[in-house]
């Protein structure tokens, strides 16, 4: 325990690039003990696979690992079906999620996906109306 009443948790950063063995990589982290997987939340990237889609592939062949977006990009996921979606996979996963939110940053790709550029300020307000 720490001065900040949890104790630490340790995970792995897995790295969602569809031609890697993912699933037997969170398996593997499973059986390791390790509490937590996150996965990068970048659907522009062409090798990755899709975040939303992995995670609950993830939390169906594992047993007790907690998952999480690291961290869901939230000018690509419209904030209301973001939390539809990490609530419905938390109450389906028995508790093992958790949700990381960022404001964005890649903006050139972001934009060439379909999503708006914005300034800091913009993402930031963005984020904070988003978490509200």
């Amino acid at each position: 325990m720490n001065d900040y009443g949890r104790s630490p948790q340790f995970g792995y950063f897995l790295v969602p690039n569809a031609g890697d063995p993912v699933i037997e990589y969170a398996q593997l982290a499973d059986r390791l003990g390790l509490d937590l997987i996150g996965v990068q939340d970048h659907p522009y990237q062409r090798r990755h696979l899709d975040t939303w889609t992995l995670l609950s592939v993830i939390v169906a062949v594992t047993e007790r690992v907690t998952v999480f977006p690291d961290v869901a990009n939230l000018p690509l996921r419209q904030p209301s079906v973001l939390a539809k979606s990490a609530a419905s996979l938390d109450l389906l996963s028995g508790g093992r999620v958790e949700l990381g939110l960022g404001a964005g940053g890649f903006w050139e790709a972001i934009e060439a996906y379909g999503g708006p550029r914005r300034t800091r300020g913009e993402a930031m307000d963005a984020l904070t109306e988003a978490v509200r």
